[in-house]
């Protein structure tokens, strides 16, 4: 990386890229790249110095990235093997790698605190960096979301060797990494357009053990299906709500507040108070704290952390809240993740009536999961269903979301709609809470009904 002058980043706008991006603005490298679309995010990345362009043409590509001794691409899975930037600098012989080889790089340079799992991960590794970063160690951190604390996906620490990384799944990206510790959240199966199988996803995540560095440590939530595989001096902790190395105790839940107990190996760090007070974020904050013990974080600076934690954009984020309306954001596209938001939700707003719109991301997701999606959304009192967001798929004949639709719940009332129609559902349906669940572009409409539930 010392030669690197020049960094070209194709897919610039993603939530992980634009994280390397900003790290590279700070290390004084010339940064540019190409997306599909503007977005708030590439707007802050050009006003930060980095180079932008929103159409596949090498032509808009400025000389300096074309210099391919001092240049590395960094590319995003999601973009197609024909695209003709993309092909440019590959019949070029540049220097092209995936961001999570870029990543992984990195945990070869510093201590990689990673967070892996099918879901949970986002919000895990933002507490690990904020515990982290308002502590004595201070840290790095490359994030899956937008903290709430700093307004930024990056935390800068020029003295730390720590940096907490989100280690994704997808494409096997997490395969690059060389973890010095690791949280792993969950192994619900996804992603079977690249694995096929559960038992090709589980083995990914054995794998992906295999690589925790020998003086390091693997924290695995208790009674996930996988089967650890860790060199010699590794050690293994388990944790849970419940029970496991890292647990809590004394959980007290009322008046708006989540209070509990820290059990650690060896000691108990008492009434941990939680910033974000929801239920999930007791398992995910269990994770954060886990991490951010074994490396030397004091009890105090723990207690502290947790408490001022304000959460992640898109992870049970709050926008409204009234006496008469509550309206929250939350990225969850898995079945299981929408599961335990509703069931937090649920356990925050007993007997009010709880509404959701889901844009189901993917054609393969939900013709896999189809079934499952009807089960979690069927714990709702209301369920609108919008159209598949594509990402990079092409669509499936007879795979709409007519299929989720159909397998929920009878008495539920459900609607099948179109983006277009959110913001005359926030003006004229009757709920208590409206839940804005997906992984696609449905946050869009979150500022508009914002507006008009905050005049409700």
């Amino acid at each position: 990386m010392k030669r690197i002058n020049n960094i070209y980043f194709i897919g610039a706008g993603g939530i992980g890229m634009s994280a390397l991006i900003r790290y590279f603005l700070h290390q004084g490298c010339n940064v540019g790249g190409y997306d599909k679309t503007p977005s708030a995010l590439t707007s802050a990345l050009i006003n930060e110095g980095a180079m932008i362009h929103f159409e596949d043409n090498v032509g808009l590509i400025p000389d300096c990235f074309k210099e391919k001794s001092s240049t590395l691409i960094v590319y995003t899975p999601a973009i197609p093997s024909e695209h003709s930037e993309l092909s440019f600098f590959r019949d070029g012989g540049f220097d092209i790698q995936k961001r999570a080889q870029v990543l992984g790089a990195l945990t070869r340079e510093h201590k990689g605190l990673c967070v892996a799992g099918t879901h949970g991960k986002t919000t895990t590794s933002t507490m690990a960096a904020h515990l982290l970063h308002q502590s004595s160690l201070d840290c790095n951190a490359f994030l899956g979301g937008i903290s709430k604390n700093y307004g930024t996906n990056y935390i800068l620490a020029d003295k730390s060797d720590y940096v907490v990384i989100e280690a994704d799944e997808f494409d096997r990206s997490f395969h690059w990494l060389r973890p010095y510790m690791t949280v792993i959240t969950a192994t619900d199966p996804d992603h079977l357009d690249i694995y096929g199988t559960k038992e090709a996803y589980l083995e990914s995540f054995r794998k992906y053990t295999t690589l925790i560095q020998p003086s390091g440590a693997l924290i695995i939530h208790s009674g996930l299906e996988m089967k650890a595989d860790v060199q010699d001096g590794v050690k293994v902790y388990e944790y849970s709500r419940n029970s496991g190395d890292f647990h809590a105790e004394n959980i007290r839940i009322g008046n708006g507040e989540i209070v509990f107990d820290f059990a650690t190996p060896t000691t108990i760090i008492s009434d941990i108070e939680l910033g974000v007070p929801v239920s999930i974020n007791i398992d995910n904050g269990i994770a954060a704290m886990a991490l951010a013990w074994l490396n030397g974080v004091s009890a105090d600076e723990i207690r502290r952390g947790m408490k001022s934690f304000r959460g992640v954009e898109r992870r049970f984020d709050f926008k409204v809240k009234t006496d008469s309306v509550v309206l929250l954001s939350d990225y969850a596209h898995h079945p299981n993740e929408i599961a335990q938001s509703v069931k937090s939700v649920r356990e925050l707003y007993q007997d009010r009536r709880i509404a959701a719109i889901f844009q189901p991301h993917l054609y393969t997701r939900t013709r896999d999961f189809y079934k499952e999606f009807a089960d979690s959304l069927s714990l709702l009192d209301i369920v609108y269903l919008c159209d598949i967001y594509p990402a990079r798929e092409t669509p499936i004949s007879g795979v709409t979301s007519k299929l989720i639709y159909d397998n929920l719940r009878e008495g539920l009332s459900k609607r099948l709609i179109h983006k277009e129609d959110i913001p005359d559902i926030a003006r004229n349906e009757d709920f208590d809470v409206l839940i804005v669940l997906g992984a696609g572009d449905i946050d869009n409409y979150v500022p508009k009904l914002t507006e008009i539930l905050s005049n409700r």
